[in-house]
């Protein structure tokens, strides 16, 4: 019985310093018995509690450190430079990644939005058939990253040019469709897409982008607000700039610019941000939980029957 009780010691030992092993690796979350608490060592150890009454007391432990939140939402009427402002302190507190403010949108990721806009020509019967003739993208300040001449698939019936811009003269140096699809898309993917009825781009492109990454300028009840005009009505962009960034566009005989189109959307989206996206994260449903939520739940199973010796397992039953 004596040298069983020695072996059944032995065994449990080995146990016990497997235990030590995977906490000490954080494989496995301690687990503290009644009555003891680990000793902390620095200067983090020790701090002083103030009592009600003005009496203080030690306390050992480590204290953590008060953190600032900062609110998402803000009032409609508050100026563009307020909106700013509160913009620069979520990044600044998000530090450019999802950890400082939890949202469904990539909103501290300016890397993540481009702004386009195309100009169509009008082919098939009468040119009533819309093609793409002209794409630009312009990412998050408004620089460009792709301006082309698209050659349409079909014979231009009709150049459009008071409102295109397109002439013959800019065919000859156009790509083809298809060349120039592949390479918006590849622009395009995993982005947020901000445009101005952008529903007409997105059909010159034959391309469906998902609703939850699109941002239409036309369909923002904020800025609507934001000029004194009906929150419901379908607003087109010059008049949405000229009353919110005092910007004339679309002016002239010599049509639309995609690029300053593409522009003029960013910056009505940006002067809405967090407004918006505050709102759009509010109305989105939940995201299902991940499959593993805490490491240590999944570290676990290091325990399991399957991962010790038959014996061990005796020894701590």
């Amino acid at each position: 019985p004596q040298g069983r009780g020695k072996r059944k010691s032995r065994k449990h030992q080995r146990f016990m310093e497997r235990r030590v092993l995977l906490e000490q690796k954080g494989l496995l979350s301690p687990q503290r018995r009644l009555g003891t608490q680990t000793p902390m060592v620095g200067p983090e150890a020790c701090s002083t509690l103030t009592k009600a009454g003005g009496t203080t007391a030690p306390h050992c432990g480590k204290v953590p450190k008060p953190k600032q939140v900062v609110s998402l939402s803000l009032s409609p009427s508050a100026s563009p430079g307020s909106i700013a402002g509160h913009h620069s302190v979520l990044l600044s507190q998000g530090n450019g990644s999802s950890k400082g403010v939890q949202m469904s949108s990539p909103l501290l990721r300016p890397g993540k939005y481009v702004a386009i806009d195309c100009e169509m020509v009008g082919t098939g019967p009468q040119g009533r058939l819309s093609e793409l003739a002209r794409c630009s993208v312009v990412n998050y300040e408004g620089d460009v990253i792709y301006d082309k001449y698209v050659q349409p698939e079909l014979p231009i019936v009709d150049y459009r040019t008071r409102w295109s811009g397109i002439t013959r003269q800019h065919m000859k140096s156009a790509i083809p469709f298809k060349a120039a699809q592949a390479e918006i898309l590849k622009i395009l993917k995993d982005k947020i897409v901000v445009g101005h009825a952008i529903h007409n781009d997105f059909q010159a492109l034959k391309y469906f982008h998902p609703k939850d990454r699109t941002r239409d300028t036309s369909r923002i009840p904020v800025l609507n607000q934001r000029a004194g005009l009906p929150v419901r009505a379908s607003v087109s962009l010059k008049s949405l700039a000229r009353h919110l960034l005092q910007k004339k566009i679309q002016v002239g005989c010599k049509g639309h610019s995609s690029v300053e189109d593409a522009q003029t959307a960013m910056e009505l989206y940006r002067l809405v941000e967090v407004q918006w996206e505050t709102e759009l994260a509010r109305s989105l449903p939940p995201r299902p939980p991940s499959p593993v939520t805490d490491p240590t739940t999944d570290s676990n199973q290091y325990m399991d029957d399957r991962y010790w010796p038959m014996d061990l397992m005796a020894s701590s039953l």
